[in-house]
């Protein structure tokens, strides 16, 4: 079941109609704090994001936008609630995108300002709709920030939105519950074509908030449901991106970076294998590749040399020391404290040569 979206762009950044899945992230910095915020964007940047939002509480931080855009090259959504002063203050600043809930910003004549002003400038808005936030009426309507709550309070932001021939539009319909989200996203998926940004929201700390995200992203994403992600973590937004980036790649949506594979070791395992692995993957985690490059390694030798030749690079350890493989060819024995180094140095070599 593919979820046949219309296309939209933020940026240079396209979503939706057949584009790759997008991964975003949002700062947690001060926005008019522009040198901490630029650098927390420069880090998810690296880290493989290709959307940040920041959040606008206030004028200083939207007009803080422009000089902000003027150093990063990545497309930068505001995040605004309720003041239609500050939507105008970020798109007159060059914002590429906006998440801002039309039915919350008052008068009529105030949503048609800031719709004037995204439609001169070519700027989508995101309905984001939380299981938190739920207009009153709608949630006595059903009792609970249901899946049917979700979907009819994004419908209702974006009639307003249709109303003034307004259709560069995405959607979000977040909630902390994975089967809430996965079903209000699914009945989202069956009535309109605008692109879906996808999330479970407070999703928690880096054990659990990767594990709900990954069910409730995943889920939809393998049944061709969603076109950008947002995986919302409490911590570093660094590793919001990092988990967001392994999501895609577990469904083979993005075939580029190093990824690597280990087994989880047993009785018959002689090496310091979780060292190994969290050694190469602090190594490896910021080799920027264009093509998929798999490392495996595994603990002795009974699966391990197999396992080795499917992988591109591959370490078999055993007794202290390990064989080290390239795509099925063995290159050297090594000792256990040598495998790391020369394990990145061939690597580094390939990418270097590509």
């Amino acid at each position: 079941m593919a979820n046949h979206s219309r296309q939209i762009k933020l940026g240079s950044v396209a979503i939706g109609g057949g584009a790759p899945v997008s991964v975003q992230s949002m700062t947690k910095t001060l926005t008019k704090d522009v040198a901490a915020t630029v650098a927390q964007i420069s880090e998810l940047q690296d880290a493989g994001c290709d959307i940040v939002r920041v959040a606008v509480p206030d004028m200083e931080s939207a007009t803080a936008i422009g000089e902000i855009k003027s150093r990063v090259s990545i497309p930068i959504v505001s995040d605004i609630h309720f003041d239609y002063r500050l939507a105008l203050e970020a798109l007159r600043q060059g914002v590429d995108g906006m998440r801002i809930n039309p039915g919350n910003i008052g008068a009529r004549k105030k949503i048609r300002a800031v719709v004037d002003a995204a439609r001169e400038r070519v700027v989508p808005i995101r309905i984001g709709v939380n299981s938190g936030s739920l207009e009153k009426d709608i949630l006595q309507k059903y009792g609970s920030p249901s899946a049917e709550a979700l979907a009819e309070s994004a419908f209702r932001h974006a009639r307003i939105l249709e109303e003034f021939e307004f259709r560069d539009i995405k959607i979000s319909v977040k909630s902390t519950d994975v089967m809430t989200m996965i079903e209000a996203y699914r009945i989202i998926s069956g009535k309109v074509d605008y692109p879906l940004h996808l999330g479970v929201t407070e999703a928690g700390t880096l054990k659990m908030g990767t594990i709900k995200s990954s069910v409730g992203i995943g889920t939809l994403l393998a049944d061709g449901i969603g076109d950008t992600i947002r995986v919302s973590l409490t911590g570093d937004p660094v590793e919001e991106v990092r988990v967001g980036v392994d999501i895609l790649r577990s469904l083979g949506m993005r075939k580029n970076g190093v990824e690597v594979i280990s087994c989880p070791g047993c009785g018959r395992l002689e090496i310091d294998l979780m060292k190994l692995v969290e050694d190469v993957e602090r190594r490896v985690m910021n080799i920027h590749v264009s093509k998929p490059i798999k490392v495996a390694i595994l603990g002795c030798v009974v699966n391990g040399p197999g396992e080795a030749s499917e992988a591109d690079f591959g370490i078999v350890g055993g007794r202290g020391k390990g064989m080290l493989y390239k795509r099925g060819k063995l290159l050297k024995s090594l000792k256990e404290e040598e495998l790391v180094d020369a394990l990145v140095d061939e690597i580094t070599k390939e990418t270097s040569a590509a």
